[in-house]
Formats: C-alpha cells, structure tokens, sequence
C-alpha cells in the first residue's frame, strides 16, 4: 500500500476514530486503526474495541498502490498532531513496516496483518430514520448526564431509546437515562421509518462518542440504522463517519412508575440563581455531607448545607411558591447537574413531601424533564 494523504484531512480523521481505542489493551491488534487504501484515491481508517466501531473514509491526493494494513492507533496520531501545517503525509507499507513521511521527517512504525482485525458483524438493521443532528445531540445532552456508573446494573449504563403514543401529541421517540437517584427523559416527535422500533439501550461509551463526532456536523443529519442488538449511526452521508455499537443486552426499568403526576406543590425560580446559591452552600460540604437543604416558605426558599466538620453554610433566594411551608433535601451534585440543563428564566420544582420524588422541568412543555429522589437531612 502507499497513499499520499494532506496531513489536516488525516490528523482529522484519526482524531474521529482513535478515542475509540483504549489506551492499554490485552489484545494487541485492538491497539491499531486499520487504514485501507484503495484504487479509486479513497482511503478508509477504522477503530475498534470490539462492542464500538468507527469508520471514516477520506480522499487521499494520491494512492500509488491499494492494500490494507494496521498499525497503532495513538502512535500514528501523535505523529499526525506534530508534523507542520499543509504538509503531505505519505503511508507506505514495507516489511510489516509503515514507513511515514511528511517532507524531511521519516517514521518506521511496526505493523500488524489487515487479516487479525475482527470487524463487527452488523447482521440486518431493519428499523432506518434520520434526525437532525442539533436535536440528536440536544438529545444526548440533556440525558446523558444521569447515566449510571455502576457496572452491577449494567441495563442502566446507557439512554434507553423507545417509541410511544403521546397522550397529547402523537407519536413519540423518548430518551431516558437513570441511575436511581434521579431520572432525565427526553422527547421528540416519532422520526418517519421508527415506528415499530424495537426498545434498546445505547451504551454510555458509544453515547459519548457519537456526541464528540456531532460537534463537527451540527448542522446536517444523522442516519441511524438499528435492529435489537445493534445500532448505527452515519454521519455526513456517504464518505462521511459510521460509527455501529452493539447494544446493551438487557431490560430497562419501567422508569414512567417513577415519574409523579400528583405533586401538588409548585415551586419556581431563576435556574441559574439556584444553581449558584446551591454551589455557594454546598462548598462546605463534605462525602459524607453532600445533602443541600431546601427550607420552602411563601415566596422564598432558604438553602442550607450543615457539616460536622466545616460548620454549616445558608443562603436565602427570592421564588414563586404559595403552598404550605416544608423542608426538603437533596444531593447538591445532582441537584446542579439538572439545573444545568435548564436554560430559560424559570425552572419549576413539582413536590410532594420531604421523602417523594421530586419533578423538575422548564414548564410544562419542555422536551425535557427530570425526577430527583430526596435525601433525608
């Protein structure tokens, strides 16, 4: 194989597959992208973890001869990062050697067989839409932040994705993520080619991937190709990124039981003054202490952290609230986390009592809502 590539276009496309691969690795060819280069001037590069795939295919300035072959995935990014604005990179492979040249600069890198590089089987994906790129990752946003860590629930380690008739409005595609503590869902009408689409959950690496490679394509839209055990998603059309995750093998919880419909008391107010009241109190809180305080009372609410160790700490912020006095806790962190997502002048609080969830959203027509467990305090 020899390609001559523009160093801008390769640094680019390597930066899109390499975070796929993990830094150490048992498996020695799970190290490497694979870089196809073929007659008609398209190069292809590949990155792989064995459950996440990328693949990107750009045009090389020149491919002198077609082959295959794989070599280190960081290494070779490094090399493209420090080699000189506007150069010419030439790939050429020799001896299970690639040797990489970009003007008077000449690496050797050690190669492994294009034939070892599992790829993954994509089978039939049956259910095919597209969705704005904007909304998919409006999407991603606003849920991803309430995915869980703890590999013993593994089902709750990525964005449930399922279609549903809306009560009000017709057919709808949901995304909800949750890990116990509190719960993000969001809405969108149902795309055209998704009805009938089996549930699935998305796991959180692909998740994060995905949203890293919408950045560069805000503006265009995204295809995605699904059955119950994979899902792929094509980005900038033909030529452009596929990325195909294997989806996680499990059942999500029925998360709507969660959500309350009778809480009977309303609480509004600025988001982003509440989110700064809440990182003021809590400065002082400890691991063991993360509780922020809310004590509701006509028209104001007073925010309190106390800590054996660092004292205690109040604030007093101006809100709407015309129901009887009561006190409620949560976790500050998680707290921040939803109020973070709010961006409009008010955000309103739906409570039942010091030990029910507790339902937050912008107003009543948000795509976006979010349920917060209380805290004893």
């Amino acid at each position: 194989m020899k390609a001559t590539i523009e160093r801008a276009k390769l640094l680019r496309c390597l930066s899109h597959v390499q975070s796929v691969v993990e830094r150490r690795n048992t498996i020695p060819i799970l190290s490497n992208v694979l870089i196809e280069a073929s007659g008609d001037g398209l190069v292809k590069i590949m990155a792989t973890d064995l459950d996440l795939q990328v693949v990107e295919s750009l045009t090389a300035n020149r491919v002198d001869s077609a082959g295959a072959i794989t070599v280190s995935a960081h290494l070779l990014f490094d090399i493209a990062r420090k080699l000189p604005d506007g150069s010419e990179v030439s790939l050429e492979t020799a001896d299970n050697r690639m040797v990489v040249k970009a003007g008077r600069t000449r690496y050797q890198l050690p190669t492994l067989p294009r034939d070892d590089f599992p790829v993954i089987v994509e089978g039939d994906l049956p259910t095919s839409f597209t969705i704005p790129a904007a909304t998919l990752a409006e999407l991603i946003d606003r849920t991803k932040f309430a995915i869980s860590t703890e590999e013993t629930r593994y089902y709750l380690n990525g964005i449930f994705l399922h279609v549903a008739e809306d009560a009000m409005g017709g057919p709808v595609l949901k995304a909800a993520a949750t890990d116990g503590h509190r719960l993000a869902r969001f809405t969108i009408a149902r795309p055209d080619g998704a009805e009938g689409m089996p549930d699935v959950i998305v796991p959180r690496k692909a998740v994060n991937e995905i949203r890293k490679l919408l950045e560069e394509c805000l503006d265009s839209a995204v295809q995605i190709d699904l059955s119950p055990s994979k899902i792929r998603f094509t980005l900038g059309g033909a030529g452009g990124v596929v990325l195909t995750s294997k989806l996680i093998d499990g059942t999500f919880p029925d998360y709507s039981r969660v959500i309350p419909t009778a809480n009977d008391k309303l609480l509004k107010l600025d988001p982003k003054s509440f989110f700064a009241g809440v990182d003021r109190v809590a400065t002082i809180a400890t691991e063991k202490t993360r509780a922020v305080k809310m004590a509701l009372e006509a028209d104001k609410v007073t925010l309190s952290v106390t800590s054996p160790d660092n004292g205690n700490a109040a604030e007093e912020l101006a809100a709407d609230y015309r129901s009887e006095p009561m006190e409620i806790g949560f976790n500050a962190g998680y707290l921040k986390d939803i109020l973070q997502q709010i961006d409009s002048d008010t955000v309103e609080l739906h409570l039942a009592d010091a030990g029910a969830p507790t339902l937050i959203r912008k107003d009543e027509k948000s795509p976006a809502l979010y349920v917060l467990m209380p805290m004893r305090v």
